[in-house]
């Protein structure tokens, strides 16, 4: 009796195909991820800044815990754009609290924002510090001072710009957010509200033997210089510290900063919010907060 072959083969070949087509299609977006965060990866040692800079950017979404050592290295290199610096110790924070890193690159990670927390450069430093503030390991003291009998009142102002621009509004918005977030996380001891509500008299802070301090700030300019398909932005700002309710100034201070990134009107703007945020929590944090101290 005569059998055909192809009755013992199994499947008919148009069926294997299809099986074989389907499993490659069912593996093709795995090995995309993975080959688009080794290209990002290897994109961080790329000589184009604007390379570079994207690639930082796109990892801070990616939370792959490779990325890690890429980004420490870009953190911690002084040669560096410093607003790649600064972008890289945002994304080391959103790696190590959203991507499941091992203990190991953990602190790899910890031990180079730490470092990178006393770091020269504002925006750097700022943004390694905002880092080590959303883990819950910022170096900050274990158990703040009151800062007298009492405590401490500081009462943050409104906040001014003069960009002259239809965004100011949303800058002295998002800085009053910034200085009461910043006094929040680094001094959590100090009050900004007032028990009862309003804000106190000079005879109520006085009766409860509590420092009143006034803190605010102004944008004093928005400088935006585009090259090609990139823009850099640069801001000032000047902040004051005073007594309160008195508001007998007794402190001024200053600080700039640049960000880099892409000449989209999108990325100008979060670039100038990205600015005004670090010049804010630089200042706010290393003088504003120090020289209050020293005042109670």
């Amino acid at each position: 009796m005569h059998r055909d072959p192809r009755a013992c083969i199994g499947p008919p070949r148009s069926l294997a195909l299809r099986v074989l087509a389907i499993t490659m299609l069912l593996l093709a977006p795995r090995l995309a991820r993975a080959d688009k965060i080794d290209d990002l990866v290897n994109d961080l040692d790329n000589d184009s800044d604007r390379v570079r800079l994207t690639a930082v950017l796109a990892l801070t979404n990616q939370l792959a815990p490779r990325s890690i050592p890429g980004l420490v290295k870009r953190l911690l290199d002084s040669g560096e754009k410093k607003n790649i610096r600064g972008l890289a110790a945002n994304a080391l924070g959103k790696v190590i609290g959203g991507g499941n890193p091992s203990a190991a690159q953990k602190k790899q990670a910890i031990d180079a924002l730490t470092k990178a927390k006393n770091d020269p450069e504002p925006f750097v430093s700022a943004k390694a510090d905002a880092a080590l503030a959303d883990l819950g390991t910022s170096s900050g003291p274990a158990t703040p001072s009151h800062g007298g009998p009492g405590g401490v009142y500081v009462n943050v102002g409104p906040m001014s710009s003069r960009t002259n621009s239809p965004a100011d509004p949303t800058y002295r918005s998002s800085m009053e957010k910034t200085a009461k977030s910043t006094l929040g996380r680094i001094a959590p001891t100090y009050q900004q509200t007032w028990s009862g509500g309003g804000t106190p008299t000079k005879a109520q802070l006085a009766q409860k033997k509590i420092a009143g301090f006034y803190v605010d700030g102004t944008l004093n300019t928005v400088t935006i210089t585009k090259s090609g398909n990139s823009a850099e932005v640069s801001c000032k700002v000047s902040m004051l510290l005073a007594d309160f309710p008195d508001k007998s100034v007794f402190g001024l201070l200053n600080g700039g900063a640049k960000v880099q990134g892409s000449a989209s009107q999108k990325d100008i703007e979060l670039s100038t919010q990205d600015c005004v945020q670090a010049v804010m929590e630089s200042l706010i944090t290393k003088q504003i907060v120090p020289t209050i101290k020293t005042k109670i």
